[in-house]
């Protein structure tokens, strides 16, 4: 019997190929005659550099960046396919993680780190860039990542402005002439998790600026200056970013590297899964274990156990996830080829306890799936 293990992270506590890890311990103990197949995944958010790198066989590469607030961070860039393959994940170099809740404001944060990445990537001689969006610390329409590649901002008094979220609402023209010459050359693929537009009532400003530390004031600035960067990058550009899917995503870059990098955007979830080449590992498994951190109705909108669920039942594999904890409809996802939901808990017990001994109880519960699984199958 051959067993597919691909589970998300659990937020906080263990990370995807940690996760991985104590599924498969828990099925081997179970069945000890099993073939396991430890497939660590992301959905475009936190972790999704790590799922791609193990998958492939890649390597890393650390750089000084600036952080969101522009002090120095040490992040990592991927590489696969012998370095043909870049692989950005800009949560580690303009995440919400990397700001302390006190400090955080999308006025004045940027993705100029995350710029600085895709600039060290093209120096390593790239051919294709996948970036993930997830995660970000900003509201700044993906001004900072410009800047870094050499584009300019200006507002009305032709004064050069601050590549962050606060210079939005001043923005009046773009100077895209010392933009890096080598972006039309190599093939940006966009992995996000939402699918939010730049503008509007469900866009990035509403949506994501209070979860960014935004006050109400805040969000309409914020509001207001995507709007401009929306026509300014129109101009400049002749794409209109503002109601695109997606274009929204980690606070508007999704919508600069569209417009400007000409990145298409994916799925973050699918990005993970085709590049690992998730089908053919699939082909002839008998069960798949899935799991993230809390599982509720939100997760059929494009996570992890959803997306890889939705390949297995094309393949005929049952799936069953994992998880640390049920949220409101999670029901939905048995519609999305989800078998079994089992969180992950023996008993009560205070959420501290479960965060630190998060690895034994996955261990335990998989075990006990398991057990059932090779009782009944037999």
């Amino acid at each position: 019997m051959r067993v597919i293990v691909a589970p998300d992270s659990f937020k906080g506590s263990l990370s995807a190929p940690q996760v991985a890890r104590a599924i498969a311990e828990g099925v081997r103990k179970a069945c000890p005659a099993c073939l396991v197949d430890e497939i660590p995944i992301a959905d475009g958010g936190e972790g999704t550099l790590d799922a791609l790198v193990h998958a492939r066989q890649g390597e890393y590469r650390t750089y000084s960046v600036q952080g969101p607030l522009g002090h120095p961070v040490a992040a990592r860039l991927g590489l696969l396919d012998g370095g043909r393959i870049g692989v950005i994940e800009m949560a580690q170099a303009s995440g919400l993680l990397l700001i302390p809740p006190q400090q955080r404001n999308p006025l004045l944060t940027s993705t100029f780190g995350t710029g600085e990445l895709v600039r060290a990537a093209l120096d390593l001689g790239v051919s294709e860039l996948i970036i993930t969006i997830g995660g970000s610390a900003t509201v700044d329409g993906g001004l900072g990542l410009l800047a870094a590649l050499g584009a300019k901002f200006y507002d009305e008094n032709h004064r050069e402005l601050q590549p962050l979220g606060g210079s939005l609402p001043h923005l009046a023209r773009v100077d895209l002439a010392g933009l890096d010459k080598r972006l039309p050359g190599c093939r940006i693929t966009i992995a996000s998790d939402v699918t939010n537009p730049l503008c509007g009532p469900l866009g990035a400003a509403p949506v994501f600026g209070p979860q960014k530390g935004a006050t109400p004031e805040m969000v309409e600035l914020l509001a207001q200056g995507l709007n401009k960067f929306a026509a300014v990058t129109a101009a400049a550009t002749g794409v209109a970013v503002q109601d695109l899917p997606g274009a929204g995503g980690a606070g508007g870059l999704g919508a600069a590297l569209i417009a400007y990098a000409g990145g298409i955007m994916h799925s973050g979830i699918d990005v993970v899964l085709d590049t690992i080449d998730i089908d053919s590992r699939l082909a002839g498994a008998s069960l798949v274990f899935t799991g993230e951190g809390r599982l509720d109705g939100q997760t059929v909108q494009g996570k992890a156990p959803v997306g890889l669920a939705r390949r297995a039942r094309a393949c005929g594999c049952p799936v069953i996830a994992l998880v640390g904890g049920l949220g409101a409809n999670y029901e939905a996802v048995y519609e999305q080829g989800i078998a079994g939901v089992f969180p992950v808990e023996s008993g009560p017990m205070e959420l501290s306890y479960a965060m630190q001994h998060a690895a034994e109880l996955i261990a335990a519960a998989a075990y006990r799936v398991m057990h059932f699984w090779v009782e009944f199958s037999s």
